[in-house]
């Protein structure tokens, strides 16, 4: 890997790093990290106390809901996700980036696509599929930023100084790729006014259209993008190679070929064909070869970098993350057998599996990374070590809890629905079990909080670090340098 930054020109005629826009886009993810994790909060509180929406439509929890995982999802994820492209793409390629001011288009386009998307949301637009609900206007926004961002990411390869494309680059194209694949054919839709349209599908082909969609959005943005950015800032920080390169390109097209058949699983015991399930579950099972292989190989990266561990709460964070891949990434193939499926779906075991990927993977790791990226751009240390470990105490604590009041109160869900008495009728109304859920909820609720403390932590201990402070300059290689990322 290359140094941070070689922050000396060697000559007139080199340009810098585009890093000014890594900033901007790594304050845009944090605010919406505040946000989204805030709407969270009050939909876990909706569910201890349901008069918390004072009879406002916009306060209700299925307008709250669908802003919360928006947020998350595409303002703090995707804006981590560029920030982080564009950052490693220089690097690894030894050039700044391609079309600059197509970047800035890009990072200021998505805030108001998610801003204006979110608005939407709350006064009752939407199209009704997971992880998909903005409607027209917007799915036609964001598949013309998506464009300019793989401008941008692709041109900045195409005219690399290196002639290897490094592993992290192939994620973050996979993610670019994939996704816009995904996006346009599940939102071919037919509209039928400003606010609302219809889907070209119908019925059983829709709900496929809808997971392999659903399961891949999950598969190759919460995934295959975090791993990008794995792949470059765990080495990068750790101060180690890669453990073994070999094992990352083999990981990464098995996680490929695999992960896009594994949709179906979502829909057992349902009226798509037995074969199509049967399909999504053994390609999920599959699926635990090139991500566990994946967790060893960062785990071999940092195994000689433990006392660094021991002082760095970045690197705590990052491989904190690791072990909840490792965990989501089992939990999810098993999950997605029939027998386990019977009982966990539906119920809140999916909302704790989820999670345990949303917080313990994605958060955890783009915290790790904004700790040790965000002095880098300022040129400047962190405003408080203190502060990262009372974060990351919080975040642990917060995932946790979080996470095992809804295996707690899913496994209960799923047994209970499928109690029959004497007479084969149920033992239990849908009324009484989720009256048995309160105390569940209610731990949820907590977590949600402590969680929501450790990200304002967060924002507070990087402001402090960039207040008063610009981007600091930062140029490639001279073209003799040494031909490794």
């Amino acid at each position: 890997m290359a140094t941070a930054s070689n922050v000396t020109p060697a000559g007139p005629s080199r340009e810098s790093y585009r890093d000014r826009v890594v900033t901007a886009l790594v304050v845009f993810s944090i605010i919406w990290s505040l946000l989204g994790m805030a709407a969270g909060v009050h939909i876990a509180a909706e569910l201890v106390w349901p008069n918390l929406d004072f009879g406002q439509e916009w306060l209700s929890f299925g307008r709250l809901r669908s802003l919360h995982t928006n947020a998350v999802i595409f303002g703090f994820g995707v804006s981590a996700l560029m920030g982080t492209a564009f950052y490693s793409v220089q690097r690894t390629c030894h050039v700044p980036l391609f079309a600059p001011g197509l970047a800035w288009f890009c990072c200021f386009a998505w805030q108001i696509g998610v801003l204006g998307g979110g608005i939407s949301l709350l006064a009752g637009w939407t199209g009704g599929k997971e992880y998909a609900e903005l409607e027209w206007p917007f799915d036609i926004a964001i598949a013309v930023v998506w464009v300019c961002f793989a401008i941008v990411f692709f041109g900045t390869i195409a005219r690399r100084r290196i002639k290897p494309i490094y592993v992290s680059n192939w994620f973050y194209g996979a993610l670019i790729i994939v996704i816009a694949m995904l996006h346009i054919v599940n939102s071919l839709a037919i509209p039928v006014s400003i606010s609302k349209s219809y889907s070209l599908f119908a019925g059983a082909q829709d709900a496929i259209v809808q997971w392999w969609y659903g399961h891949n959005a999950v598969g190759f943005l919460l995934t295959g993008g975090f791993l990008g950015m794995l792949y470059y800032f765990l080495p990068k920080h750790a101060g180690r190679p890669i453990w073994s390169y070999r094992l990352s390109i083999i990981a990464f097209w098995a996680f490929t070929y695999s992960y896009i058949w594994a949709g179906p699983h979502h829909l057992h015991y349902s009226a798509i064909p037995e074969w199509v399930q049967g399909l999504g579950m053994v390609m999920s099972l599959i699926l635990l070869a090139p991500s566990w292989a994946t967790m060893v190989n960062g785990i071999m990266t940092v195994a000689g970098a433990w006392r660094k561990l021991r002082v760095d709460p970045a690197l705590k964070f990052i491989v904190l993350s690791l072990a909840f891949y490792g965990l989501a990434t089992f939990e999810g193939p098993m999950m997605s057998i029939k027998s386990v499926n019977v009982v966990s779906h539906f119920t809140d075991w999916t909302v704790g599996h989820v999670h345990s990927g949303a917080l313990g993977w994605n958060a955890m790791i783009t915290f790790g990374t904004f700790y040790f990226l965000v002095p880098r751009l300022m040129g400047t240390a962190l405003y408080s070590v203190r502060l990262a470990n009372v974060h990351f105490w919080l975040a642990l604590a917060g995932t946790m809890l979080y996470v095992l009041a809804m295996w707690g109160a899913g496994v209960s869900q799923g047994l209970l629905w499928l109690s029959l008495d004497e007479i084969g009728e149920l033992s239990f109304s849908f009324k009484d079990i989720m009256a048995s859920m309160a105390p569940y909820y209610a731990l949820r609720l907590v977590a949600g909080i402590v969680f929501l403390a450790g990200a304002a932590l967060l924002a507070y201990n990087l402001f402090m670090t960039i207040r008063g402070r610009r981007t600091v300059p930062a140029f490639p290689p001279a073209p003799d340098a040494a031909s490794q990322p």
